[in-house]
């Protein structure tokens, strides 16, 4: 038994107060998003759960991209569904997988005692036990934090990236080709003065490309000249899923909220989907990568948006043409 604020808790109320949090808290890309900031509020040592949060800012942009202006000019409503569905479905899987993590970490430190045994009711990977209890022997941030990216990629990778779905509907049309290799898919940090800060995801569907992108981005996150923009605009900006948040200036809005664009999503866990890990080496996952040599992306993304824009007239042109055919 433990004792909490005088109270006595056992394990098993422990996992189901923490089941009763990751269910309503994974509710959509707003309380994700929120979640993950506010733990990192609570626990400032546990980096990735920021890097999360500015993460899932971006998926929620990239969703309400969807039924913004512009992309509903170049792609049709189901393939907007479909890549839609993309990004809610690996979001919500990271946040079932990684959050009663976090939970777990703080009801350890609580307790004042590591309760990462209990990561098995929510059958996470026996990879990141094995890290929870070096973190909380060594309380070394930087592994931890790399060690989560490598562990939410994998989760992703047969479920999300490789299913059968996903990647007849959304990996395989010309338009994800298209984005991929032209780099229009981006993950971006703003900072001051409207500077966009970030890197672009190339080759998405690998899992090499993500993890790199993952540590890319913690590296940048976490740089000491810029992270106090970074903290300072996730604290004064309430993430509403839209571009809007960080283009205040803008006098039109291109995208709408999120919670007024997309439906709640019902999921199905499938818990054989999710292990990943079966005692594969991953220290090459932990090698240093190289320092990007851009990361101020304002202008270029200014370019690429252009392009989009000419892109999807383009194809409104084609589709109207075809039309009176």
């Amino acid at each position: 038994m433990l004792m909490t604020g005088g109270s006595r808790l056992d394990e098993k109320n422990i996992i189901a107060l923490i089941k009763n949090t990751v269910r309503k808290n994974n509710y959509d890309n707003i309380s994700r998003t929120q979640s993950y900031q506010d733990f990192f509020l609570r626990h400032p040592e546990i980096r990735w759960s920021f890097l999360a949060s500015m993460v899932s800012r971006n998926a929620g942009y990239c969703m309400t991209d969807l039924k913004g202006v512009w992309f509903q000019k170049l792609l049709d409503e189901k393939t907007r569904k479909a890549l839609f569905l993309t990004y809610e479905d690996a979001n919500w899987l990271i946040f079932s997988d990684a959050y009663p993590q976090l939970l777990l970490y703080e009801w350890s430190k609580t307790a004042g005692k590591p309760l990462f045994h209990l990561l098995d009711a929510f059958h996470v990977s026996a990879f990141m036990k094995k890290e929870w209890v070096l973190f909380w022997e060594r309380g070394d941030m930087e592994r931890l934090m790399t060690s989560l990216i490598i562990n939410e990629q994998h989760l992703i990778q047969i479920p999300v990236i490789e299913g059968t779905v996903f990647k007849r509907k959304v990996f395989g049309t010309p338009f994800f080709l298209f984005q991929d290799l032209f780099h229009f898919s981006t993950v971006i940090f703003p900072g001051e003065g409207g500077r966009l800060y970030g890197f672009s995801v190339h080759d998405f569907r690998k899992l090499k490309s993500r993890i790199r992108l993952g540590r890319s981005l913690a590296w940048l996150l976490f740089h000491p000249d810029y992270y106090g923009e970074f903290l300072t605009f996730a604290a004064k900006t309430v993430h509403t899923g839209s571009r809007a948040d960080y283009e205040p200036s803008s006098k039109q809005r291109m995208t709408p909220y999120l919670r007024t664009a997309f439906p709640f999503v019902s999921h199905q866990l499938d818990e054989k989907k999710r292990k990943w890990f079966h005692g594969q080496p991953l220290d090459r996952w932990y090698r240093p990568i190289p320092v990007p040599e851009t990361i101020d992306l304002t202008d270029w993304l200014i370019k690429k948006e252009n392009q989009l824009h000419a892109l999807a007239i383009a194809n409104e042109y084609v589709q109207a043409k075809r039309k009176k055919i």
